[in-house]
């Protein structure tokens, strides 16, 4: 008989399961374009719908490595998330705000 996993995680140490959750938290944290959608569960066809685009326009935009804010913050907002870009020093981060108000100043994707 198969063991469950929540069972075999509760015999571990408890040093183990934090290890182990951390390790999934970080992982949760940071994840490319397309695999945060599939997450999300949608579908490439499903999001090009929502963003008025034919397909090939979302595998392509989920391969480029360089974009607009604005664009990608469609493309969050599409799948019910809101952007925010942060930048990160020693001694801690800033949220930038220049790019909250892309829309009440008129510019959009």
């Amino acid at each position: 008989m198969a063991n469950k996993f929540a069972d075999l995680r509760a015999k571990m140490p408890a040093e183990s399961q934090e290890r182990v959750m951390a390790k999934a938290e970080a992982l949760l944290a940071e994840m490319p374009l397309h695999e945060l959608r599939q997450a999300r569960g949608l579908s490439q066809k499903m999001l090009s719908e929502l963003l008025h685009v034919q397909q090939p326009a979302i595998a392509k935009m989920e391969r480029r490595t360089d974009m607009y804010i604005s664009t990608l913050r469609s493309h969050i907002e599409a799948m019910g998330g809101e952007l925010e870009v942060i930048a990160r020093f020693p001694d801690g981060a800033v949220r930038i705000s220049n790019f909250s108000d892309l829309e009440s100043n008129g510019v959009t994707a």
